[in-house]
């Protein structure tokens, strides 16, 4: 079983640079099963307290009296606001922008680029003359995104990557960031989060990379206010000593495209809380 499982993780980049979309996300869940055979697939929805026991209960009792609940009101405050020319951010999304955070990321074709549910929100904004906002320090961005998330709590992710050749390569460009090594640590997103989870890394258990875009954003206890899927992409970069991105960059934006499509078949359960 231990050589097994090594020669599958000398092997796994390879494995999944030679697959389809498809072929991967089938190996990824073939992996994460061998690896933790007692958590279900739909449990990796809770991140790393869908293998922490220990720390699970703590979690959920948090989540009785849930740390974001003042930024999901803040959100839906902001989101039902008026534009100087009357529209809302309603206006932008089917469904007027309810339960509707499942379908982001997604390829646009006309733009040939990955669309993100925060840049989407953004494009919106700018549509009806406004300034985009930025991802980063849990502002109006972060609050909105939360309120969306919260109202598509229960619907199931089914990112589907066109077969054109500008699709898959924003696909391929995202798994490659995912497991190049870069910085100074010479760390990929894959150490953390593939090779190692499950074990400690200094004083915390990195979460399996399945599931990571299901809660987002996030309620950071330690930072105390809400932190975007692109904020933490580029705080672990910095992490590793590696140079930052900018949130809503297209490399950002395909390393959720790749992390989502890897997520397919788990609930929205945003906005989270993580200590």
């Amino acid at each position: 079983m231990l050589r097994k499982l090594l020669v599958v993780l000398l092997l796994f980049p390879t494995m999944l640079s030679l697959a389809s979309p498809e072929k991967d996300f089938e190996q990824f869940v073939d992996y994460f099963k061998e690896r933790f055979p007692n958590t279900p697939y739909e449990d990796y929805k809770n991140g790393v307290y869908s293998i922490d026991k220990s720390a699970r209960e703590q979690w959920e009792a948090m989540e009785e009296f849930p740390p974001y609940e003042l930024n999901v009101d803040r959100g839906e405050e902001l989101f039902n606001t008026p534009f100087k020319n009357g529209n809302t951010y309603g206006s932008c999304f089917e469904n007027d922008g309810i339960g509707v955070r499942q379908n982001y990321p997604y390829f646009d074709e006309k733009k040939g680029k990955v669309v993100t549910l925060e840049g989407a929100l953004n494009e919106c904004r700018v549509e009806n003359g406004e300034k985009p906002l930025s991802y980063f320090k849990g502002k109006e961005l972060a609050h909105v995104s939360a309120y969306m998330a919260y109202t598509s709590r229960g619907n199931k992710f089914n990112v589907q990557i066109p077969n054109t050749k500008e699709a898959l390569e924003a696909y391929e460009n995202g798994k490659r960031l995912y497991f190049t090594k870069k910085g100074q640590l010479n760390f990929s997103c894959a150490d953390c989060h593939v090779y190692q989870t499950g074990t400690k890394l200094r004083a915390d258990i990195p979460s399996p990379a399945i599931g990571h875009p299901t809660h987002f954003p996030v309620y950071r206890s330690g930072m105390g206010r809400l932190v975007t899927l692109h904020e933490r992409f580029s705080g672990c970069l910095n992490r590793i000593r590696a140079k930052g991105l900018p949130g809503g960059s297209d490399e950002l934006n395909n390393l959720e495209f790749f992390t989502t499509f890897m997520s397919n078949g788990l609930e929205v359960n945003g906005p989270g809380s993580r200590k």
